[in-house]
Order: C-alpha cells, then structure tokens, then sequence
C-alpha cells in the first residue's frame, strides 16, 4: 500500500486528508480502526521513541503520547509495591511490556487520558487487557498476539485504532514538510542516544551511576521526540515530568518539575489511604487525586464537593506535609533538549530532587550554570547535541 486516506486533517474541516510514500511501499498496517492525521504523527513519533529506547537500553519500552510529544515513557524496570498502587496494579505478576506501558501511563495520568501508545515489542495479551480499561485513541507495535488482537479490536465499541509497523523500516536520510504553501527539506535527525554523550563532565561532582546513566538517556531521547522547549525529569527507568512546547526554558525546567512532584506526592501514605468510593471512574479518581493534592482542596472541603468521590472526609495533606514529602524526592535524573542559559534552571531541579543532568552545553553562562550545580553537589553532563524538536 502506497497511500491512505484519513478521515481528516488536523481538524475536521481541513479535507481531503492522506498519507503517501513517494517510493515505496507504507511500512504500516492498519489491523482496526481509521487514523486520523494526528493520531499518525503521535503513532510515527512514539515509534520512533520506544526503538530508540530498546536500542539504547536492551529493555522493552513504551510511550503514552498526546498532541505530538510524549505524556509518559519508560522501559520495564520491576514495579515497587508503592507504585504498583498508584498505578492500580496491586498484587498482579506482570510481563516486561506490560511493566513498561503501566510507567509510560502513570508519570501523568491526566495528560495521557486519550493517548496513543506506542510499544517496542509485541503486545501481549496481558498488556492489552491494562489499556483496555484505559481512555486511549490507538496503538502502535511491531505485532500483537492473537488474543491481544482480538481484545483491542473490543475496544471503542470495535473503532479503536490499531497500527502494525515494519521493525525493519528505515526513512530516507532526508525529509520534507510543506508549510504555507513552501516546502522544507532537512537532514533526519538520526543521531543516535548512547553513553558517549555523558562523558564530558565539567562540574565539581563526577559520580555518574548506572541507574542515572540509564535515566539520563531516558530522558535525553524522550526529549528528541518531545516538542521544543523541552526538559525531561527521569527516575527508577521511566519519565515522571515532561515539560514541553514552552518558549522560555526555566518554564520548561518549572512545568516538568511540578509533574514530577505531582507523581511523588501521589505516594504520600495520606494520598494511598484515600477514602474513595467504590464505583467511582478511574478518571475521576485521577482527577480527584490532582485536586486533592493542590492547594485548590481546601475549597473542595469546604463546599462539600468532596462526598461526590470519597466515603468519609479526608484529612488535608497541608502545605507543610507536602514539603516535608518533597524533600525525601532524591536521585532524579533531568535532561533539557538545549543548553540551560541561566542557573535558575538548575535551582528550581534541584526542589525536585535532581542529581544528574545532561544538556548541551554552550551557553554564555554555562560558568553560572556549573557553579549552581557545584552548590547542590549535583552531576553534570556536557552533551554537546541539540535536541530540537518541530
């Protein structure tokens, strides 16, 4: 198959739609469902992610993906008890595909509602059967076992978008876009994510561990895929914070940051021992949990909103709690897709917990920016790559 028609561009107006190879044939099966425009740039995006992941780190990878960029991604590394609860897994044995979607899903639950995943390897049938019960556009993996078929094409009343890609395929060095009219030609960016690119170390602290080392890339080539502005907190092998499409940096560094402090609260043992309703939707447990641990919640108690979720009225998680919990966050990975211009940036990581970091390098200020880091005892890398992003 050469070309597919789409129900539409990026919006339902913008008719006729399609997507076409000039040589060649599409290296893409449609198994269930009809695309749509966005969901093949998030499908072609998150792909290109996961291969790279496995590629980097030998480890079965996955990615929950909204708008073009990423929401959440992660390899298999083992659940602890802690999240396996706030990740709704309790008590299940779990496949190494299935371990690494349930990461890719739970760093933001809230922006990954209406994803598109995306899968290094086969999916299975028990990974199925978690996305199932999830809010999700479509699929992209390199095959699917037959029952994980027969439970995805279920899914959305049968219309859920499954995707099958080539393993094999490789694009063309070089690749077009048209905007307005004007057509764009470029370099693919194929640099490849490795080890190499953390050698260079100008601060004071030269530890660099291998979980870090494993996070740094996490994070270095969610960013690749991630629309620029961007920075990448990463811990335990999978992305807790993606800040992304932010045009000053330090709003980049503050966005993913608060994410990651978002997915670290909802350890907090007041957040587990939540009193929730039996029936009430995963959704609006998700949303519940955001609510209660901003400093909106307060208003919620005090008019009452809170009987709609819970069984009893909980106790406020103060302020103060809060903070004391955050400072237990520790051995946090960050990545930024360019240099970092100014120290603040370096500040506001640091609140969540950063250790390690990987940027390019090459700003007129990377002396403030090395001597914040030396305050804090934090590692840095210099990776000499630009991670732009459009």
């Amino acid at each position: 198959m050469k070309e597919l028609e789409l129900k539409y561009g990026c919006n339902p107006n913008q008719k006729p739609a399609k997507i076409y190879m000039k040589d060649g044939q599409l290296p893409i099966t449609i198994l269930n469902g009809k695309p749509g425009y966005i969901n093949l740039l998030d499908a072609f995006n998150s792909w290109q992610l996961v291969k790279e992941l496995k590629e980097a780190t030998g480890m079965a990878a996955a990615a929950s993906f909204k708008h073009v960029s990423p929401a959440g991604a992660a390899v298999c590394t083992p659940l602890d008890e802690t999240l396996k609860k706030i990740y709704f897994v309790e008590g299940v044995e779990l496949s190494d595909m299935a371990t690494a979607y349930i990461r890719a899903r739970g760093a933001d639950r809230m922006s990954s509602y209406g994803d598109f995943v995306a899968l290094s390897d086969e999916c299975d049938e028990q990974t199925a059967e978690f996305l199932k019960r999830e809010v999700s556009d479509g699929i992209i993996a390199p095959s699917y076992s037959e029952k994980a078929l027969e439970i995805l094409k279920s899914k959305r009343k049968g219309s859920y978008l499954v995707i099958q890609i080539d393993p094999q395929y490789i694009p063309h060095k070089q690749e077009t876009k048209e905007v307005f009219g004007i057509t764009f030609e470029q370099g693919r960016n194929d640099a490849r994510i490795t080890e190499e690119l953390l050698r260079e170390i100008p601060t004071a602290q030269k530890e660099l561990p291998e979980e870090a080392k494993r996070d740094l890339l996490i994070a270095l080539i969610t960013l690749k895929y991630t629309q620029s502005n961007s920075v990448c907190y990463a811990k335990d092998g999978q992305a807790i914070g993606i800040g992304a499409g932010q045009q000053s940096r330090i709003h980049c560094t503050r966005l993913a940051g608060n994410k990651a402090d978002i997915w670290f609260l909802r350890q907090h043992p007041k957040v587990l021992n939540l009193p929730f309703k039996e029936d009430i939707r995963r959704a609006d447990r998700d949303n519940t949990i955001d609510v209660y641990i901003s400093d909106d919640y307060d208003d919620v108690l005090r008019d009452g909103i809170w009987q709609a979720f819970f069984t009893e009225k909980p106790q406020v998680l103060t302020r103060e709690e809060k903070q004391a919990w955050l400072e237990k966050l520790d051995g946090v990975s960050l990545g930024s897709d360019a240099f970092f211009p100014f120290g603040d940036n370096i500040e506001r990581a640091h609140k969540s917990g950063v250790k390690y970091i990987a940027q390019a390098g090459g700003s007129v200020r990377d002396d403030n920016v090395i001597e914040t880091c030396d305050k804090y005892g934090i590692t840095m890398a210099f990776t000499g790559l630009r991670l732009f992003h459009h």
